[in-house]
């Protein structure tokens, strides 16, 4: 079956980092883009960054640049979200989703092929 798994959530101090995981299985890992998603309480679902292929990042919000970055290991089919100078507005649930179209339409929309469950990041002022 088609699995999405995030880990690597946790509770830091502004200023701080975190790494997200996303592990995939069920696809062919290069057919799809897979991003990262977040959404906070009371607020829309905000696109973050996304990858096409396992190699091509398509998408980086203005809101992480610099910031956050995108990555993948193939064989372990596995897409990454580094996340460093971590700030408070970064609090939310994280998310990674894939789509077989790629990431323009799935950072546009909002709507993907598969989505994961999420991870909570809390980020202390």
């Amino acid at each position: 079956e088609v699995q999405l798994v995030e880990s690597g959530g946790g509770l830091v101090q502004a200023g701080g980092s975190l790494r997200l995981s996303c592990a995939a299985s069920g696809f062919t890992f290069d057919d799809y883009g897979i991003g990262w998603f977040r959404q906070a309480p009371g607020k829309e679902r905000e696109g973050i960054t996304c990858i096409y292929k396992g190699d091509e990042t398509t998408f980086d919000a203005d809101s992480v640049k610099g910031r956050f970055t995108i990555s993948s290991d193939k064989a372990k089919r596995t897409v990454y979200l580094q996340m460093n100078s971590l700030k408070p507005e970064d609090t939310a649930v994280y998310y990674c989703a894939a789509d077989f179209i790629g990431c323009a339409k799935m950072t546009a929309t909002l709507v993907s092929d598969y989505w994961g469950q999420g991870t909570q990041v809390t980020v202390s002022s």
